[in-house]
């Protein structure tokens, strides 16, 4: 291929991107709409250790991009965490697990406590047991501390889209 003939190429696919109506979610940084809205989200106490880590992921996100104005967003979210065996020996001991944290949440308006969002997040990881029951534990919480950020980074990513959506009347591709 000749240069110029890469160069057109190249050329006519920016033109043709720059049509498609892609947008920056977070245009102008912390003082844009999108990030503005998503800072004043205010979380929920969620039930258990789980809950704690989801939700502590949750407030360290919001709070880095939190424009201090008070809540205008309540986010609402219910938690299953599960364990499950397999890979078993001929002797029943268990060699392997999954731990599977799934989150069903809901984004509501403070002022008029219209539902905007119920949607849902998961992640799961796989874990060897060991013949240590406390490396075992220990491989456990490291695998629910990882799936909580797994699972924050979702919901803030599907709010921001929500909010971005709402705030410019387009309407969501899930």
């Amino acid at each position: 291929m000749t240069r110029a003939f890469t160069s057109a190429v190249s050329l006519a696919l920016l033109l043709a991107l720059s049509a498609c109506g892609l947008q920056p979610m977070y245009a102008g940084g912390r003082s844009g709409a999108v990030a503005q809205a998503i800072g004043s989200v205010e979380v929920e106490d969620i039930e258990g250790k789980a809950g704690w880590l989801v939700r502590n992921a949750l407030n360290d996100r919001l709070e880095a991009i939190s424009s201090g104005e008070g809540p205008a967003y309540r986010l609402k979210v219910v938690l299953d965490d599960q364990i499950t065996g397999f890979g078993v020996r001929l002797d029943d001991a268990v060699t392997r697990e999954r731990r599977t944290l799934r989150a069903r949440y809901q984004l509501f308006d403070a002022a008029t406590g219209a539902l905007m969002l119920d949607a849902t997040a998961g992640s799961d990881a796989g874990l060897d047991v060991s013949s240590s029951e406390y490396a075992t534990i220990a491989a456990e919480d490291s695998a629910l501390e990882r799936l909580s950020v797994r699972i924050a980074d979702q919901i803030i990513a599907r709010m921001a889209q929500k909010i971005r959506a709402s705030q410019t009347g387009q309407t969501e591709t899930p």
